[in-house]
């Protein structure tokens, strides 16, 4: 069931980004798979339950592992280079549709401003005057 989350398909395209991890010299529990922890990162990220609650009978290991996982990645950058390498394939096979996007004057910066600046209008209550306090 995890795998199915997973097609080989898109593990092929994310595999090569993964960074590979030596085994510790001290040993300890064998390390998770990187596909399995994926498919669980994707299932509860998916399903947006708790990660406490992913289910052991998929076999991705516990909530905690994937977590782990993900935080490892994220703190690499690995999670932002899958992100952009989803998105250029998707791109090139013509999957992205921009009609739906959405870009906010907040979070997108006007680098050399506006054609003009117009002088701000004032509302009703700006231009009301309050005598000051004595």
């Amino acid at each position: 069931m995890a795998i199915e989350l997973l097609p080989d398909g898109l593990w092929e395209l994310v595999e090569p980004f993964i960074p590979v991890v030596k085994a510790k010299p001290k040993g300890g529990r064998p390390r998770l798979a990187d596909r399995v922890c994926l498919a669980g990162i994707v299932f509860v990220l998916r399903s947006s339950i708790p990660w406490e609650m992913l289910p052991q009978e998929m076999g991705c290991g516990s909530g905690m592992s994937c977590w782990r996982r993900l935080r490892d990645w994220q703190q690499a950058g690995i999670w932002q280079l899958l992100h952009f390498v989803l998105l250029e394939w998707l791109a090139r096979y013509g999957q992205i549709d921009g009609s739906r996007a959405v870009v906010d004057g907040s979070s997108i910066r006007a680098v050399f401003g506006g054609a003009r600046r117009d002088r701000i209008q004032l509302t009703c209550c700006e231009s009301v005057r309050f005598a000051p306090v004595s």
